[in-house]
């Protein structure tokens, strides 16, 4: 595949990288006394010196003959080389930043590039939001790889939302140079059942050449992730068990083992590596959904390395999955990946192997962050109207929450969240009838949940309960609500739930906590209703005062908004809502949320 990432493509300075090499023209930058992580042969090398020319690598070993009257030397005594990290699985908009705004954020943390899947803002905007999340991270040294967005919506059928996407937008997509893959195939009904629409999208990509992202969240891991596989689809970031993650591996499926800030699989599935003696190679890590407060204070794919070695992963082979490992699963291993040769000169120094300390980032070749502080300028971008003011809904009434029932008592399906996990349970639960409306039970944990349609004010909305927040008073809205970001709004009573939507529907999206009738905390987020048009740190200070309510509220589940924003993810088990109904996302099918006896 072509490479469009690089200062340079490699035709154009290959005669300058042999007479670096060949000591007859000096290197532009010489990185000298590095402990080399050597992601080909899987060793650290002592005392390697790299000579880069036109954000390249031209020499490994002892290029110290490659110092010239411009060059520039960086004395890495004692401190380990290795390449710059990737992201093979990443979601922009959940962190709730521009994309400018994440490359900021992630850059310092050693992470050179993400494969990332924009189909969240498609979902709102279509590709249209997608090309201008590209204009805004172009201008910046990051490597924003696109991987086109295969499911909008994600399940067709049983949600709405304000695009659609189709086998002919692919085919057009794979042309852009950005591009290096399809996003992930969250329909895996569709690719099981042979659906037409669905396995034209991932031909189309194979036709293209490129790589095919998955999204198979099912326990089964025989004949359905066999037949999963055979359509070409090459990798998965749903294995959220030991055997998930072992299966695939062995089926020649790259595993993403994933550590975001909501979902904490890492623990479990890292045991597919440590507790079997198995070539690793078919192993990555990755973030999927990261909120600004853990890219700021904890990290990124550093803070994914030290946890996996904090779960038994090998220094070594935890940097290659983050790196060469990647590179091979989109089919840029030729150019991307390692410290070699011919490569995109793209390397961090860390100081500390174990906390994966990052003090030197370096992108084509360029220093662009050191000791976690950002050195490369440039300048903000201004998202156009068009991507704002998408929350197309009129003012909200209490009635509009009223769930009615007959009786006194009734059996309802809710949806029982898991902290830290992306996997729901299907509670069965006896709620009170009070005025022909079913009620809350807050003291025993349960809440009403609602989505309304916010793209095309079709009136349509789903309604049920949740269990498992903690929270025993207010209410909770996100135009933030996967994939299909509708409106979505939890909470104890009918009152709070009503200011929290408008809320929301007033200052055009974003995430709010409200209790008593005073707002706790809110984060606008003009952008699609997904992203902020403000910096890391306001933007982050924001998420904090946020959490900060959810905590107040009783809450004490990690990353809530997140969890909560996963209620309407009708592709992953095993229950539900959108704005459609309930959803039974085993059998694909919607269900009652009164339990007939």
């Amino acid at each position: 595949m072509i490479n469009h990432f690089c200062k340079y493509p490699l035709w154009e300075c290959s005669a300058d990288l042999i007479s670096v090499a060949m000591g007859r023209m000096p290197a532009d930058t010489v990185i000298k006394n590095a402990r080399l992580v050597n992601v080909c042969t899987g060793e650290i090398i002592e005392n390697i010196s790299v000579a880069v020319k036109k954000g390249r690598i031209a020499l490994v070993g002892d290029a110290l003959f490659t110092i010239g009257n411009g060059t520039q030397v960086i004395d890495a005594e004692g401190m380990y080389l290795a390449p710059a990290f990737m992201d093979g699985h990443a979601h922009i908009e959940s962190s709730m930043l521009s994309a400018s705004e994440y490359a900021k954020a992630v850059i310092p943390h050693g992470t050179c590039g993400i494969f990332f899947d924009p189909h969240e803002i498609c979902n709102v905007l279509g590709l249209a939001g997608v090309r201008h999340m590209l204009d805004d991270v172009k201008r910046t040294p990051f490597k924003a790889m696109l991987t086109a967005p295969s499911c909008v919506p994600a399940v067709p059928g049983f949600e709405d939302t304000g695009a659609e996407i189709h086998p002919s937008d692919v085919v057009n997509v794979m042309q852009w140079k950005e591009c290096v893959a399809l996003g992930e195939m969250m329909n895996f009904p569709g690719i099981l059942y042979c659906d037409p629409h669905t396995l034209d999208i991932v031909n189309e990509t194979l036709k293209a050449d490129k790589a095919v992202s998955g999204h198979y969240s099912m326990p089964e891991t025989g004949a359905g992730l066999n037949a999963y596989i055979a359509a070409g689809i090459n990798s998965c970031h749903e294995s959220t068990r030991e055997e998930d993650a072992l299966a695939k591996m062995r089926l020649g499926m790259y595993a993403f083992l994933r550590e975001g800030s909501a979902w904490h699989d890492l623990k479990e599935v890292a045991k597919a590596v440590t507790k079997h003696e198995i070539d690793s190679r078919f192993a990555c890590l990755v973030s999927d959904d990261n909120h600004p407060h853990t890219l700021k204070t904890i990290g990124h794919l550093d803070h994914i390395v030290k946890r996996a070695q904090e779960e038994g992963v090998d220094f070594v082979k935890a940097i290659q999955m983050v790196t060469i490992n990647v590179a091979t699963c989109f089919k840029l291993e030729h150019e991307l990946g390692s410290i070699a040769p011919s490569k995109c000169a793209d390397m961090v120094l860390i100081s500390d192997p174990k906390t994966c300390k990052i003090e030197k980032t370096f992108i084509d070749g360029e220093l662009v962050a050191e000791k976690g502080e950002l050195l490369a300028i440039f300048k903000p971008y201004t998202y156009p109207e068009s991507t704002k003011h998408t929350v197309h809904l009129n003012k909200l009434t209490e009635s509009d929450f009223d769930i009615k029932a007959d009786g006194e008592k009734v059996k309802v399906r809710a949806i029982e969240i898991k902290p830290a996990k992306t996997t729901t349970d299907v509670a069965i639960v006896t709620l009170p009838v009070k005025d022909g409306k079913i009620q809350t039970d807050p003291e025993n944990d349960i809440m009403k949940v609602v989505v309304f349609e916010r793209h095309k004010a079709t009136g349509t909305k789903g309604m049920g309960f949740v269990k498992g927040f903690g929270i025993k008073h207010g209410a909770l809205a996100q135009t933030v609500a996967h994939d299909a970001h509708n409106l979505l709004v939890v909470g104890t009573n009918d009152e709070d739930m009503k200011l929290a939507a408008n809320t929301l529907i007033e200052c055009g999206g974003g995430l709010v906590a409200v209790s008593n009738g005073e707002i706790l905390g809110l984060v606008p987020l003009e952008i699609a209703g997904l992203m902020s048009a403000e910096d890391l740190d306001t933007t982050d200070a924001r998420v904090e005062g946020l959490e900060k309510a959810w905590k107040k509220m009783g809450c004490r589940a990690p990353s809530p908004f997140m969890t909560m924003s996963g209620l309407s993810l009708a592709c992953i088990p095993d229950l539900r809502l959108t704005n459609r109904g309930l959803v039974d996302c085993v059998n694909f099918k919607f269900v009652d949320l009164i339990v007939k006896d």
